[in-house]
Formats: structure tokens, C-alpha cells, sequence
């Protein structure tokens, strides 16, 4: 397999790995709901590599579908990050010279530093059956491959997706009037992957009329005019041997026939038809060639009023098709490069049309997190009256929270006190780090300490975000016999210090943690 290079690789491709656990400050009066909480569908203002390390104690193997429009790395240098552009951004730049230190990184190398790390995260939220979409164009798609070839092997590639994105103009071109870019798919384990189907279009639906025990099929015939099948011969109820080219491989025929799923019929000119029942099944794949119904739509964008102008919006239908294929009712839909928020439209449109609970999670660390990203799914939620689209006019209703990046969860802070984590962040921070699954935060009994279990141990912690409480509190005799009784699993308690001999632990079955200078790790 071809292996990428570029300058400052060999300090990223591991720099996921040393990305710090970073609060997520619930902020109620921007979100839509009463209940803030990071199981709802969820909007996330900040750098979108630390919201990802900050997810993966909630969602590490969780997420099914994951949809970025990265940017296309145009090279077009209007000094700010801008989506589909350049990568020159203050806070690239910044996050480059601490962790690249190089002044010669040419666009695309500064482009794959910042994208190798993301996508790694990426990949660890993603289910087994997990896939990938990523809009890409010329700038950049041949280096994207090579890249997620080696992030998530070339076995796991399904595809590159021409689409239309506009038709005429051109002329301030330099070679071609450029009127396409791409999706590029990639499943986590392609072998895990059940094939993706979208419904059929209502028009070509019409013509399963008839129907069995085995669902909705029509009669379709054998024999075509251009096959990929090997030859061979059928014989018909008299005993005429028919040869032709024919729709299905020879042992599918065969199959067929003894199911009951073939019929033969006389034309009128006494030629014999064969025919199969063609299943309505799961519905159509999805299309390799990404036609003019999904063209970018910039008034499909300004239909919600929002002032600000974003370019480059993509198609509510081009993100819908992809989740329509991807996902169930109940499975999550990612997107950290959030830009309008068409994401979270196309899921919140998608449930009101199927009934589903789908959810999304939004990361977007530009200014506008709130003014346009967030206000878009208000506006979706609740309803544009002055939208042409009665869909839109009328709301798909939901909720969402939204969350800020807040301050790292050192270990090391407890000690001076500075940037204290609240009691549920550095539950699950310990949590996710002791036992790498995931973390429920309706679990915790802050009376007993407890924050959590798995098959085989359960997980305690004696902690305040308080400098003064943390200096006068450890783990006591009294502490250790209040506990709850005990169930045969080994107790895991960390706490800032212990005034318990290691005998009495070992017969209560406690394995002491200490804060800040350890954090226990179990063997998977």
C-alpha cells in the first residue's frame, strides 16, 4: 500500500493520544431544551480536536454515521479560517508552532496535520458498523485518501461520489469550469457493514404493484441486452432450450426457479419470456454519480432569515440520503466541521418523516457557533413562518444543549486548586481512563461516592471541586464500613489520600486510588 508523507507527520500522528480530557460547560440559556444534558442532541462550541477527545468518555463506539465538509484547502488566503478555503487560520497557526514547530509547511502539509489527528478521534467514536463521508474536492482528495487509507485501511474504502455542485459559468477559471466536488466513504470494519440502501424514489416505487408473503415485488425480465453474467441455457415448460443473455448469474436462477420466483410466458409472437420476481427489499443503493438534485443551494440557506451569509452551504438532501443509508432510527450522526448546521437539519427533518429518534452531535469552533449554526436548528425545531417549504414553515420540533469547551482536567490542578473539574467531568474522566467504557452520568450517588460499575468492579470517588475540602478529606475506617455492601466486585475508590492500613482495604475489597498521582488503569 502507497504510504503518505509530509512534513510535520511524525508529530501528529500520534498527538491524539496527548490531547488533554477538557471540560464541556453546559450553557442552558443557548440551548432548547429543560433538560441540559450530553445524552440529548448536542451543539459544541470550541476547537473541534479537544471537543472530540472530550466526547470519547461519552461516545468512544457509539457514533454510526460521521458526515465532514472539512476545509477544501483552496488556498485562497483571506487571513481567517474559512470553511471549503484556506487553512491559515490564527488558531491553526497557533496549534502548529506548539506541536509541528515548522516554518516550511507548505498549505497541504499544514492541511493533513491538522485533519490526521481529528480523523483518528473520529474513527475511535465510531461503531464497528460506523461509516465515514467526507466532501472534499480536487485540492485535496488525493491526499484524503492516502490518508484515510492509512488511518482506517484501504480495505475499508467504499467509494468516491462525483457530485454536481453547480452548472454553467466558469469563466474566471484558469483551466475547466469546476462544477463538482466529492464524498469520499469509508466504513470502520466494511466487513461488519450491512450494504446501505435509501429508499426508492416514489415515482420507480410504483411499480411493485404486486405483493406475496415475502413483501412488494413486480415481474421483470431475464433477458437484457448488456450482462456481466456468464452464458448459459434455460429450458423452457415444452422442452425449448432458450439461450440469451440473462439478468442473473445461473445458480441465482436456479435457486429462483425451485422458489417459485421464476415464471415463463408465450408473446404473442411464440417466443418464450422469462421472468423473476424483482423485490421492492430494503430499497436502492445509493448512487455512485451524485446527480443536480443535490446541487449546493445557497436559498435554501437564506430561507431561515439568518443575516450572516454562509458560503458554501451543503444540500439538506445530500446529508439526508447519506444518514437515510448509514443509520437506523435510533443511531447517532456526528459532524465537527459543522458550519450552518445542515447536519443536524437533515437528522431532525429525516425523524419527522420516519418517526425516528436519531440524534446528532455538532462541533463547531468558530464565532458563530450560536448566531448561525445554533440558531439555524432553533429555527428548524420550532418553525420559519416565512419559509416557502411547508416542511420548514412548520417546524420538525426536538430539543438540543449546548455545551462550551471549557478548561483541560489536569490531575496536577487539584494540587494548587486552580481549574478544579466539577465533580460529574472528573467522574468521567476517571471513569473513561480506568475502564475505557462509557460513562453514565445519571449513575452517580454523590452520598455514597459511587459513579459507576462494570462486569467486574465498581468505581468510587471522594472529591469536591474545593481546595480547602480537599486538603481535609481521605478515605477513613468510618468511610470504608459506610460503603455500600458489598456485591463481589473489586472496588475501585480514589480519593485524595487514605487513612486506612492496606489490610483492612484488602479485606473490604478496595483498591485505594490516590488523587492526583494516579490514575488506575485496568487491563482490557
Amino acid at each position: 500500500m502507497p504510504t503518505l508523507h509530509f512534513k510535520g507527520k511524525t508529530f501528529v500522528q500520534n498527538h491524539h493520544l496527548a490531547v488533554k480530557y477538557h471540560q464541556l460547560v453546559p450553557k442552558k440559556e443557548l440551548s432548547l431544551t429543560d433538560n441540559i444534558s450530553l445524552h440529548d442532541n448536542l451543539i459544541i462550541q470550541g476547537d473541534n480536536l479537544k471537543a472530540l477527545k472530550a466526547l470519547l468518555p461519552t461516545y468512544a463506539g457509539k457514533v454510526k454515521c460521521i458526515y465532514i465538509d472539512p476545509p477544501y484547502n483552496t488556498g485562497t488566503d483571506s487571513g481567517k479560517w474559512i470553511y471549503n478555503d484556506n487553512v491559515n487560520s490564527p488558531m491553526l497557526k497557533e496549534w502548529l508552532g506548539k506541536v509541528v514547530d515548522k516554518e516550511d509547511l507548505t498549505r497541504h502539509d499544514k492541511w493533513l496535520c491538522m485533519m490526521m489527528p481529528r480523523l483518528k478521534i473520529l474513527k475511535e467514536l465510531m461503531q464497528e458498523e460506523g461509516v465515514l463521508f467526507v466532501s472534499i474536492d480536487d485540492n485535496e482528495e488525493a491526499t484524503l485518501r492516502l490518508l484515510l487509507d492509512e488511518i482506517f485501511g484501504y480495505e475499508n474504502f467504499m467509494g468516491k461520489l462525483p457530485r454536481r455542485t453547480k452548472s454553467g459559468g466558469g469563466s474566471a477559471a484558469s483551466d475547466f469550469a469546476i462544477e463538482h466536488d466529492y464524498v469520499i466513504a469509508y466504513a470502520k470494519n466494511k466487513a461488519e457493514l450491512p450494504r446501505l440502501f435509501v429508499p426508492h424514489d416514489p415515482d420507480y416505487a410504483t411499480r411493485y404493484k404486486e405483493e406475496d408473503k415475502d413483501g412488494k415485488y413486480f415481474w421483470d425480465t431475464m433477458e437484457r441486452s448488456s450482462t456481466a453474467t456468464k452464458p448459459y441455457k434455460i429450458t423452457a415448460p415444452d422442452g425449448e432450450v432458450l439461450t440469451g443473455k440473462w439478468f442473473r448469474a445461473e445458480e441465482t436462477f436456479l435457486s429462483d426457479l425451485e422458489k417459485g420466483e421464476v415464471r415463463f410466458l408465450k408473446k404473442k409472437d411464440g417466443k418464450w419470456s422469462v421472468q423473476f420476481k424483482q423485490r421492492m427489499g430494503n430499497g436502492r443503493k445509493l448512487r455512485s454519480l451524485i446527480e443536480n438534485e443535490f446541487k449546493s443551494n445557497q436559498a435554501e440557506y437564506e430561507e431561515f432569515g439568518i443575516k450572516q451569509k454562509f458560503d458554501y452551504p451543503k444540500p439538506v438532501s445530500l446529508i439526508k440520503e447519506l444518514i437515510q443509508a448509514s443509520t437506523e432510527s435510533e443511531d447517532i450522526i456526528l459532524d465537527s466541521f459543522a458550519g450552518s448546521g445542515t447536519t443536524a437539519h437533515a437528522v431532525l427533518e429525516l425523524n419527522k418523516e420516519d418517526g425516528g429518534n436519531r440524534k446528532f452531535i455538532l462541533v463547531e469552533q468558530e464565532d458563530y457557533a450560536n448566531t448561525i449554526t445554533a440558531e439555524r436548528v432553533r429555527r428548524v425545531i420550532k418553525g420559519v413562518k416565512t419559509a416557502k417549504n411547508e416542511n420548514l414553515k412548520k417546524g420538525t420540533g426536538g430539543t438540543f444543549s449546548y455545551f462550551q469547551l471549557g478548561e483541560s482536567i489536569e490531575m496536577e490542578s487539584i494540587l494548587t486548586g486552580k481549574s478544579l473539574p466539577s465533580y460529574e467531568e472528573l467522574a468521567r474522566y476517571i471513569f473513561y481512563t480506568a475502564t475505557g467504557q462509557e460513562f453514565h452520568e445519571k449513575k452517580i450517588n454523590r452520598k455514597t461516592h459511587f459513579i459507576g460499575e462494570t462486569e467486574h468492579y465498581e468505581l468510587y470517588m471522594l472529591y469536591e471541586p474545593n481546595i480547602d475540602w480537599l486538603k481535609q478529606n481521605a478515605l477513613t475506617l468510618d468511610g470504608v464500613r459506610s460503603m455500600p455492601k458489598y456485591t463481589g466486585k473489586q472496588r475501585l475508590v480514589f480519593a485524595p489520600a487514605k487513612y486506612v492500613d492496606d489490610y483492612t482495604l484488602l479485606e473490604h475489597r478496595i483498591d485505594f486510588c490516590q488523587l492526583p498521582y494516579e490514575i488506575y488503569r485496568i487491563q482490557k
